[in-house]
Order: structure tokens, then sequence, then C-alpha cells
């Protein structure tokens, strides 16, 4: 069958798209930027770019469609054009009208677990929007999960990297506020069995994970994860929600794109509390049948699966440095170099590589590598290529850098070259407040050393020892980079996808 699914980038879409492909139908997505995004995606996904709140731009989309997955929303508004009624009201109306016109069979539609008896506007939007589903002439199913999480989220993802970075975690109240959280990969299987099988039609039906917890014991299982302190800082609810409104309301006098990652809906919908009611039915198990992924398992995969840290996603100047040394009458050639650095990475790299239990002890394709920097907490590195003379590393939400790092041995005559190179930027505004304070030395201080041990374990003489280089990329030139730094990144992306549908099937 064809498929529609709206909004599928974020975190819903990595696991609803997979399970769709993998149970053999076609994938149209749309989204406002689905388009740039494309090489992300297997064969089988037809990337649309579209937008909810344009009814203009949905009827392409819904054409030719069996059956239409409505995933788009939002939980953050931003007035006045992103808006609750805007986008979750008005924009599932206008997909609906699109679906019919199209002669769409059946429409499954994406709530929130607590749509029916939460306050928040959030909900309000979405108990409103599933009234307009339910006078959908022909079939449909609404789906109302717990927090779905998986990498990119914006609550557990989130509270991963603050306590990788800070032994201090602010908590509302005394985190005792409990939600029943759900993994992404189990919430795609989910969707999947509400697009084929009929006795779903017309059911609202409440999925979540088997565990409730509180934020108190996500931290500490967080903690026990990566091996880090979370002490918590206890805030009071009627100060956070008071900060919140008056950061609200003054927003648009602060310079840049300000943002905070609560705010007073979501603040709402954590005092209320996420999970089914007590006795319900939790149709992830009851009615589809779904083993839940036990809490501890999904946190430790997220743990080593955070999304990059793409260089167009940074901030200030763009920077390509080069550190390398030339050997004489190395006892190695350039690839057997390289297998030394991969196999000894803990010897090369100046700063604990090992820092949580259970991390990488070499360079593998694909691994996910944690370093302890201090003064910062640990920080993650991505192997997305690992060639036999070259190993290129890429960095992971929390890392104070958004950017590339490549390590390379090539035959120079007389003997070889070493070379660290790096194309990059911070983060964000703050990580380029310490590396302008202090960061920058430090992280040439860590290339360097890089260079000059590799020379040691080379077992060669380097007369000249490290040298280096440095320039500033502007323009159409930096582009280029960030271009090339994004394809790289969506390539393997995409070859993950299709080794997990490989898997399912």
């Amino acid at each position: 069958m064809l498929l529609l699914v709206t909004g599928g980038t974020g975190v819903v879409g990595r696991g609803v798209i997979p399970e769709l492909l993998a149970a053999g139908h076609q994938v149209r997505l749309l989204s406002r930027h689905a388009e740039e995004q494309a090489a992300e995606w297997p064969a089988g996904v037809e990337c649309l770019n579209g937008d909810v709140t344009d009814p203009a731009s949905l009827d392409e989309a819904a054409r030719g469609c069996d059956v239409v997955i409505h995933v788009t929303g939002i939980v953050d508004e931003k007035p006045p054009e992103i808006t609750f009624e805007r986008v979750n009201v008005e924009g599932t109306r206008h997909v609906l009208e699109a679906s019919s016109r199209a002669g769409v069979k059946r429409f499954v539609f994406i709530s929130s677990l607590g749509a029916d008896r939460g306050t928040s506007p959030y909900h309000r939007s979405k108990i409103e929007a599933e009234q307009l589903v339910s006078r959908f002439p022909r079939e449909w199913v609404i789906l109302r999960p717990g927090h779905v999480f998986g990498p990119g989220d914006e609550m557990i993802s989130m509270v991963l990297k603050m306590v990788r970075t800070s032994p201090v975690v602010p908590e509302i109240g005394l985190g005792q506020h409990r939600f029943q959280p759900l993994w992404f990969k189990d919430f795609g299987k989910a969707v999947a069995k509400c697009v084929t099988r009929p006795e779903l039609s017309r059911q609202i039906l409440e999925v979540a994970g088997a565990e409730v917890i509180t934020v108190s014991e996500l931290l500490h299982t967080l903690s026990e994860l990566t091996d880090r302190p979370a002490l918590p800082l206890p805030l009071p609810a009627f100060l956070v929600k008071s900060t919140l409104w008056a950061f609200e309301r003054g927003r648009r006098f602060l310079p840049g794109q300000a943002e905070l990652p609560l705010n007073e809906s979501k603040l709402t919908m954590l005092v209320e509390e996420n999970m089914i009611a007590e006795g319900g039915p939790n149709a992830l198990v009851d009615t589809l049948g779904i083993p839940p992924t036990p809490l501890a398992d999904a946190l430790r995969e997220l743990a080593d699966t955070l999304l990059e840290n793409p260089l167009h996603t940074g901030v200030g100047r763009l920077e390509h440095k080069q550190f390398w040394i030339d050997l004489a009458d190395a006892a190695v050639d350039a690839e057997g170099l390289m297998t030394l650095f991969k196999t000894r990475i803990n010897e090369v790299m100046p700063i604990d590589f090992s820092a949580e239990p259970g991390a990488p002890q070499q360079v593998e394709n694909g691994a996910t590598l944690c370093a302890h920097l201090p003064g910062r907490g640990n920080i993650q590195v991505r192997v997305h290529q690992c060639d036999p003379d070259r190993v290129t590393f890429t960095t992971v939400e929390g890392h104070p850098l958004a950017g590339v790092v490549s390590f390379f041995a090539e035959g120079r005559s007389p003997g070889l070259r070493f070379t660290v190179e790096t194309m990059a930027r911070p983060a964000n505004t703050l990580d380029w407040i310490a590396i302008n304070l202090a960061g920058r030395w430090f992280q040439d201080l860590t290339w360097q050393n890089v260079a000059a041990r590799m020379g040691e374990l080379s077992g060669g003489q380097s007369p000249d020892g490290v040298q280096t280089k440095a320039r500033t990329v502007e323009g159409e030139e930096a582009r280029q980079i960030e271009q090339w730094a994004d394809d790289f990144i969506a390539t393997r992306r995409r070859e993950k996808m299709e080794e997990e549908i490989a898997l399912k099937n």
C-alpha cells in the first residue's frame, strides 16, 4: 500500500517508517523540509515538502494514498505563526479534508495520552483534533501514546545530556511526578499494526510502556548508566511556572531565537502526570500484542544512539584545522599505523576515551565512543568512517562542537604522515563562550598530543615534530562543507536503517 506520513521526520517517524517499509509498504513523507532530508531515508520513501497549515500543499501529497498517518503536531507554540490552534487543530482538519478528497481508506491519528483529561493547551488541542478525526467518513484509528522517547526526543534525551554534562540536574518539586514512557521502536510497531488490522477501525487506543517511573527514578537510572553524578536540584513548581510565564512574554525582546527546554504547557502535563489510568488497558499489549521493551534496555540503547551534531546546527565561525606529523623509518606502513590508532584508542587519546560502563574500547564502524572531558563531563563521538587508512568521527548531541574529525595516514617520501583534520564550530552559544575563553587552546593541545602519540607508536623519527595549520571557512566554501557533512551523516543514517529493516525481514 501507499501510505502518507505527515511530520514523520522526528523521533516518531524514525520508529514508524522502518516498520512500514519492513511490512512492504511504500511511504510518502510530508513535512516542511522533507526534501532536504531525503538522503536519510531508504528506497521506498518519497519525500515531499508541505505544510499542514497550507491546504494547497496537501492534495498532491494525499493523492493515490490508501492510508494517512497524521503525526504532525507541536508541543511548543511560537505565535503568531505556530500555535496549537493552527497546527494541531486546523492542520488536522486540512489533512482530513485532503484525505477525504483523495479517497483515503483509513486515517491514523497520533494523539497523546491524557488528551481526554489533561488541562494543558496542548492536550485541549489534541482532544479537539480527535473530535475532527472521529467524523472522518471512512475508517479511522486514534492512538494515544505515552511519552515517546528515542534519539532526538525532547525529554529523556535532553535529561540524558544534562546528566552527562552537569553533576546537578534541576527537577520540578521533588521529582515525584510519574509518567509511562514508550520506546519509539515499540510505538513504530503499534502504528504499523493500526494500518492494516480491520477490527481496529473507529477505536481509540492508549499505548504506553510497561513501566511507570518518576523523574527522580529516571535521574537515578541515567546516573548509573553513565557513571555520572546526577544530584537533583529541587525547584518549586510555582517558581518554575512564574519563570516560564515571564520568559514567554519577554522572549520577543531577547536576542536571537531564545528557547527553554520547558514551557507552561509542558509543565502542566508534567504535573498532571502522563500514564494510563489505573486499571485501564494498555492497548500496546492487550490489543496489539506487542511486548514492551524493558525501560532499562531502551535507555541503554538510547545512551549510544543520540543524534549527531551536524555542522550547520552550530554557531560561530567554521574552523578548518590540521595537525600532522611526518615520520621517517617507521616500523609500520600507513594501514598498520591506522590499525594501531583503532585498537589502542585509549592510549592515543590524552583524555579518558571509555568514560561510561560498556563503552567500546576500539574504533569500529558505527561505534559510539564516550570520552570524559575535564570541566565538561562525558561527551560522545560516532565512528562514521572506518577505512584501512582513514577514520572519521562525527560529534554527537551534548558535545561542545558540531562537526567532524578525521584521522588518516598516508605514504609520503621518505616515510609516513599522520594527520588529524577537524571541521567544526561551537555547538551552541554557551559552548561558543567556553571555547573562546579556554576551550580552543585545550582542543588544539589535544590533537597535537594525539599526533605526537601516533608518532611514538609508529617507532619512527620526526625531526620537525607536530605541525599545525588553521583557517576560518566562510561563504560558499563553508556551505559546501556543511552540505558534505550533512550528506555524510545522512548516508550513514540511511545505511543503518537499511540494516535494521533487513533484520526485520
